[in-house]
């Protein structure tokens, strides 16, 4: 069983910057895949961006791409996301989740446990 919490989130303006901090239970955080998730109301749960074991391996969605940076310490049991210059359309809740697939790693079936989400709100 692994615990996620998730913080970081916040008001703030387009064109600013915000960093999530998503820290996790598990003894083996290191064996989990990493990524991160948005759901803005009336939507369904979107990819945002994922990291492997060790944080050398990422990848993100097409809209956050050149923005929005994922990265971990497995000493610290923590990823991060680092959102900058942010738009109106990044408003969401942002969701941390942890897998051991290495398939599926851009869909939400890809993933077995959540956090709880933190609200993310940027204004125009």
């Amino acid at each position: 069983q692994v615990q996620l919490v998730e913080s970081g989130g916040g008001l703030v303006q387009a064109g600013g910057s915000l960093r999530l901090s998503c820290a996790a239970s598990a003894r083996t955080f290191s064996s989990y895949r990493m990524g991160w998730f948005r759901q803005a109301p009336g939507k369904e749960r979107e990819f945002v961006a994922t990291a492997n074991w060790s944080g050398g391996s990422t990848d993100y969605a097409d809209s956050v791409k050149g923005r929005f940076t994922i990265s971990r310490d497995n000493a610290e049991n923590t990823v991060y996301l680092q959102m900058n210059s942010l738009k109106p359309e990044d408003t969401a809740v942002y969701y941390c989740a942890a897998g051991r697939l290495r398939v599926r790693v851009f869909e939400v079936s890809g993933y077995d446990y959540w956090g709880q989400g933190t609200q993310v709100t940027v204004s125009s």
